[in-house]
């Protein structure tokens, strides 16, 4: 049997579900997902390998309007997607109406490789809205194949991933069949890391804030970690550490005990606060961080 593999780009507005697809597809928790926008940052590849084919999932960040240089690097990720996408996910949700981009949503309705359109969060609407919905998405992006599908639930999950294999290039595998991401241990330390700092704390804090895994030491019984949270501002500061210290320890509780989940194996963190001026608009900095590579 031919062995098919290729890329598969998955794009959005901020907030459709994009990240809890790539996670329900790849069977792995690759992408943190929390209500708030802007959750992703970087371009995060899950790799779901079969006997014969290898789907490279891509989760992006959601399509905004650039404010400051992490936002342009941000959407430079979304740009790579269409440049080297087999199959094309564009992601929306019930009710929504169109792309925060118009340039973007051109390119998708202009594309000359598959699109499935994915009409999330389904679970949430009736059967008359879902119909009315599928007739708009039909009309402004003729050139889509549409799915309506609940990411959350699992409906609809197999039944597009049977499909992106149908439309996958016949290809050998690009990546070695027991890899599961592109992204070093630390990432995800990161990652799970920002998670935390997402559901806690309120305004622009979660925005100023980048995590530097400067540690990372694995024994045989236990992985050993040294993070550094990077703000603004002393006032950020102030605000991540909290009265006596409470609320930087509660992130180091909740994130110790993903990363044991994650890496299956005890974890010891370290969690520090520093500032770190204005770093979301210094390009060497947004380097250092993995943006403009």
């Amino acid at each position: 049997m031919a062995h098919k593999a290729g890329f598969v780009n998955i794009i959005g507005n901020p907030n459709v579900g994009k990240s809890t697809l790539m996670n329900a597809f790849v069977g792995e928790k690759l992408s943190i997902i929390t209500s708030k926008a802007q959750t992703t940052r970087h371009r995060i590849l899950g790799i779901v390998n079969g006997e014969d084919f290898q789907v490279i999932l891509s989760d992006t960040p959601g399509i905004i309007k650039p404010a400051y240089q992490l936002q342009e690097s941000m959407m430079d990720f979304v740009k790579s997607a269409f440049e080297d996408a087999d199959v094309l996910i564009y992601m929306v949700e019930i009710g929504e109406k169109e792309l925060k981009d118009e340039a973007f949503f051109n390119k998708i309705v202009s594309a000359d490789i598959p699109i499935l359109l994915l009409l999330n969060k389904i679970d949430k609407s009736n059967q008359e809205e879902l119909e009315s919905q599928v007739q708009l998405w039909r009309e402004k992006v003729p050139n889509a194949e549409i799915f309506p599908v609940s990411a959350l639930e699992g409906f609809n999950v197999k039944e597009v991933f049977t499909r992106i294999i149908e439309l996958l290039p016949e290809s050998p595998a690009f990546y070695p069949k027991d890899t599961l991401t592109d992204k070093p241990e630390r990432f995800f330390v990161n990652e799970i890391i920002r998670e935390k700092i997402l559901m806690h704390y309120k305004k622009e804090i979660p925005y100023a804030v980048e995590i530097d895994t400067q540690e990372f030491f694995e024994e045989d019984e236990i992985i050993r970690m040294r993070s550094v949270i990077m703000v603004e501002r002393d006032t950020q500061k102030g605000i991540i550490i909290g009265h006596k210290g409470a609320a930087l320890k509660r992130v180091g509780v909740e994130a110790r005990k993903d990363l044991e989940k994650f890496f299956g194996k005890q974890v010891h963190l370290e969690l520090y606060v520093k500032v770190n001026k204005n770093w979301r608009s210094d390009q060497r900095q947004l380097k250092r961080f993995g943006y403009n590579d």
